[in-house]
């Protein structure tokens, strides 16, 4: 993205910065251990971004994720394990690591009567080239908003100026957390296009969302983890085409008592109630595993909705692998 109305990439090719890239990764994390007294809150975890490419780190409350994020970003320390930002340590190396990377805060670093246009402005002014502050406000929908004091923005006009804010200066690896959290639907497809064009400019970005479907329509590559370990990893498409042909999924009023279901399907079949209302077979599917369950619906009178074979949705191998909504 150049700093003009009509920008075309986030970094001019004779104006990127002059640190050598290469093959690295542009974020390295190996057997990472942090503990709070008797509690790990991470335990061992390797991680890996490539440059130029968007990581989605999920998992749900309480299994690591903030403390893994603010480790990277320097702002707290590891007991165990090495941590590589840009090829940089983010605590010995934080000066100079912090011009070159972008932090998206959520609920706090802003002046609260300071106007929108203002804190983009006092945040471009730490970058010898920032993007242009009102080119950047408009791509977010925010240039009716630019005068408006940030304590009385809406929680999304919120939510996109701290985005604003933490790539206004051209940062080559962006941390963002929860980036279209409280956003309406037309304010997500901005979001998701510019966090798309700072991909295609070779910019990295870390990514945790709430939002199974955005980290299936951004991410390169998603990592999940639970208790502090990393339990499942891989691009979106591997992730949900692993093992699906295995499992037959369907919809029905939750709370099903399945020990009949179980009884009439062979013997190394298994069937639960993977969220309320949810179901899921395991074992090889076949025409005749099909007609059962169905037949069982039928028996007991309920309708079997979004039956499903051979395919899963990336919310879908969560719950199998924590047992939890992202939400727990």
């Amino acid at each position: 993205m150049r700093g003009t109305t009509t920008p075309e990439r986030y970094h001019d090719d004779d104006r990127r910065p002059d640190h050598p890239r290469g093959d690295s990764p542009a974020l390295s994390v190996r057997g990472l251990i942090k503990r709070y007294g008797d509690r790990t809150a991470v335990d061992g975890l390797d991680l890996e971004l490539a440059t130029g490419t968007v990581l989605a780190l999920l998992g749900p409350n309480g299994a690591g994720k903030t403390t893994t994020v603010e480790i990277c970003e320097g702002f707290g320390t590891a007991d165990a394990g090495t941590v590589r930002v840009l090829g940089l340590d983010p605590i010995a190396d934080n000066d100079q690591l912090r011009r070159r990377i972008g932090v998206m805060l959520q609920g706090g670093g802003a002046y609260p009567g300071a106007r929108a246009e203002e804190m983009l402005r006092l945040c471009a002014a730490y970058s010898a080239d920032p993007i242009d502050p009102t080119w950047l406000l408009g791509a977010l929908g925010l240039t009716d908003a630019a005068r408006t004091p940030y304590r009385r923005l809406s929680g999304g006009q919120q939510q996109r100026l701290s985005l604003a804010c933490a790539i206004v200066g051209r940062p080559e690896l962006v941390f963002l957390d929860e980036p279209t959290a409280g956003l309406d639907a037309h304010a997500r497809i901005m979001v998701w296009e510019l966090i798309d064009r700072l991909r295609g400019d070779g910019v990295s970005v870390l990514l945790t969302t709430h939002l199974m479907d955005e980290a299936e329509e951004l991410a390169d590559q998603v990592v999940i983890i639970d208790h502090g370990r990393v339990v499942a990893a891989g691009t979106p498409a591997d992730l949900t085409s692993r093992g699906a042909e295995n499992e037959l999924r369907f919809s029905a009023p939750r709370g099903l008592d399945l020990s009949l279901l179980l009884l009439a399907l062979p013997e190394d079949y298994r069937c639960t109630e993977t969220s309320p209302g949810t179901y899921l077979v395991g074992g090889k599917v076949t025409p005749q595993v099909l007609a059962t369950v169905t037949a069982w619906c039928a028996k007991i009178d309920v309708l079997a909705t979004d039956l499903r074979v051979e395919t899963r949705s990336l919310s879908d191998v969560f719950l199998d692998l924590t047992g939890r909504t992202l939400r727990s």
